[in-house]
């Protein structure tokens, strides 16, 4: 079984799942290798490893790192064409939907797709959806992007809709690395009741509390990142409240 068909699997019988976003220029080898054994003792289900700028040419080590510790599956979450590591186990191929910069939307994934076809990772196309978080965040300057006012229900609902009907695997509701406040609950309910594809959510998720209260309203993987930074020993209370809900 694939990593997508397993994510679908587990969609489909409401079971739901944490990944941990890990920045190779923001984590020393032994902030990794700290992280990936307490991912293990927890039950988390996915790193997803990437960023917005990558300037110490630490990508590859990252996932060796994490790979070498763990069977937890790696999958790139890339900033730029330039983030790719065969190394990793599969990647998301994000589509900036929510944008109208084209080059986010098909201009780098063209880049990037003679490597991709020749790599052993498992492509997962996902529909990436910017929502307004309080402040600029880093993905929001880098991609030239306008993110989705976060009181513009129909404008999330109909973007979702139209990347599954584009063919997209999943949709990602991202508030941003280090965000004011976190995708709205409402819009999590109202994308997921409208989509029939597996729904992520992260940004500025940084308390069990705000990650049980994402998988309720029907986010099927959410992913936490910055709030691990300053406190690893956070993982395990996430993982317990995303793995407490499950379809009754």
């Amino acid at each position: 079984m694939t990593i997508y068909q397993n994510i679908l699997a587990q969609s489909e019988q409401g079971q739901k799942r944490l990944a941990i976003l890990i920045d190779p220029d923001k984590s020393t080898n032994a902030d990794i290798e700290k992280t990936a054994i307490q991912a293990v003792n927890s039950g988390v289900d996915y790193f997803f490893v990437g960023g917005s700028l990558l300037v110490n040419n630490e990508l590859d080590n990252c996932v060796r790192t994490l790979k070498n510790i763990s069977n937890i599956p790696v999958i790139l979450f890339p900033g730029d064409t330039m983030q790719l590591s065969s190394e990793a186990d599969a990647i998301l191929f994000l589509s900036l939907i929510s944008g109208r910069n084209a080059e986010m939307l098909i201009g780098r994934h063209v880049v990037s797709a003679p490597y991709l076809k020749r790599s052993p990772l498992e492509i997962i196309s996902c529909g990436y959806m910017l929502v307004e978080s309080g402040k600029t965040t880093s993905v929001q300057y880098m991609s030239n992007t306008l993110p989705i006012p976060s009181d513009k229900m129909d404008i999330a609902i109909c973007t979702a809709m139209a990347g599954e009907m584009l063919g997209l695997k999943m949709i990602y509701l991202e508030a941003g690395s280090g965000a004011k406040s976190t995708v709205p609950i409402s819009m999590i309910e109202q994308v997921k009741q409208n989509i029939n594809i597996p729904l992520i959510t992260g940004g500025g998720i940084r308390n069990p509390q705000q990650a049980n209260a994402a998988v309720k309203a029907g986010a099927d993987i959410v992913v936490v990142g910055t709030a691990f930074e300053t406190n690893s020993n956070l993982i395990a209370e996430m993982a317990d409240a995303v793995h407490g809900l499950t379809k009754k």
